[in-house]
């Protein structure tokens, strides 16, 4: 049987990966679990993996070049996410290691919590909550409604379709902005970013962070926008300048804002922002629902149970270049 390691800590491998995975998991290899509280560093990764063929990964878990190249054993390194720009996919192939990844599972999960800050953000939820929880008696303040308001999608990717459907069902204006995607639906407005910041009462961040999208939001962006507007997001980080952002959020020249991303590790919402009083702030929870830890739990075990028999699995980003799966067959 093949060895396979799950990288996920203790309290990861409860949140995010499950029981019914790992016991699927058992009946694939030999399991080796990662015993301590926290991801392992590169050189315990390479401990723990001696003799593995497959390593299944939390998102936090780096692959450098390092652990394809010391560990001749290796076959598959299996990500449990979508995000995989800690993977060195370079190295991978250079080594005949397969690398995979898995399928968004948290759509549904992302795009409700995109609403929920929006209806939070217009109606003050989480203030008057911290007031009463103080012992004091809230501000009572006038309200925006969402039916009649316009809201911004920028990256129209899976989420992105998701939360147009939904705004557009609570009687939302819903306009769009993505380079790479044809919007064919005619009830959405598709324009360039500039129009969308502009003319947006909402702006939803849900663009792919890359080379090309770091700090897409910076200080010029957020200077187009309304005051009365607010900034949401729900996709990553690097996609935001935070200085410019605290700027305007400290000089009011935003209403507020809303983030479950950030650049603080494991992508949280960075402490500096998450305090200011125009801001709500949660700790990338944003898929952290059982039917989207479930989807890529499970989609891992079948990934696995492909490459135990010499197969590239759906989801594999480098299969051409993953000599070593020739082992397994």
């Amino acid at each position: 049987m093949a060895a396979i390691l799950l990288t996920h800590a203790d309290e990861a491998r409860a949140h995010y990966y499950g029981d019914e995975a790992l016991a699927r998991l058992h009946e694939l290899g030999e399991v080796r679990l990662n015993e301590s509280a926290q991801p392992p560093t590169t050189p315990e990764l390479i401990e723990l993996a001696r003799g593995c063929q497959i390593i299944v990964s939390d998102r936090m878990t780096e692959g450098p070049a390092a652990v394809f190249e010391r560990l001749p054993d290796l076959v598959a390194f299996v990500r449990c996410a979508v995000d995989i720009r800690n993977v060195d996919v370079g190295a991978a192939s250079a080594n005949g290691v397969l690398v995979t990844r898995a399928s968004p599972g948290f759509v549904d999960s992302v795009a409700e919590l995109a609403v929920g800050f929006m209806v939070d953000l217009a109606r003050g939820v989480s203030d008057a909550t911290i007031a009463y929880r103080a012992g004091a008696g809230p501000q009572v303040r006038m309200g925006r409604q969402l039916r009649g308001s316009n809201l911004g999608i920028v990256g129209y990717g899976h989420i992105g379709t998701r939360l147009a459907q939904l705004g557009l069902a609570l009687g939302m204006r819903v306009l769009v902005n993505d380079p790479y995607v044809q919007v064919v639906e005619p009830e959405l407005t598709q324009t360039d970013l500039g129009t969308l910041l502009v003319e947006s009462d909402f702006v939803v961040v849900l663009a792919v962070a890359t080379a090309e999208t770091e700090n897409l939001i910076g200080a010029e962006e957020l200077g187009w926008m309304k005051p009365s507007a607010f900034l949401i997001n729900v996709s990553r980080g690097n996609l935001i300048d935070e200085a410019a952002l605290e700027a305007a959020l400290s000089e009011g020249r935003i209403a507020g804002c809303a983030m479950d991303v950030g650049r603080a590790p494991d992508q949280m919402p960075s402490p500096h922002l998450a305090r200011l009083p125009n801001v709500v702030a949660t700790p990338h929870i944003g898929g952290l629902v059982p039917q989207a830890i479930a989807h890529q739990a499970l989609e891992t075990t079948c990934q696995v149970a492909e490459i135990v028999q010499g197969r590239a699995p759906a989801g594999a980003v480098n299969p051409e270049h993953a000599s070593r799966l020739a082992r397994l067959r």
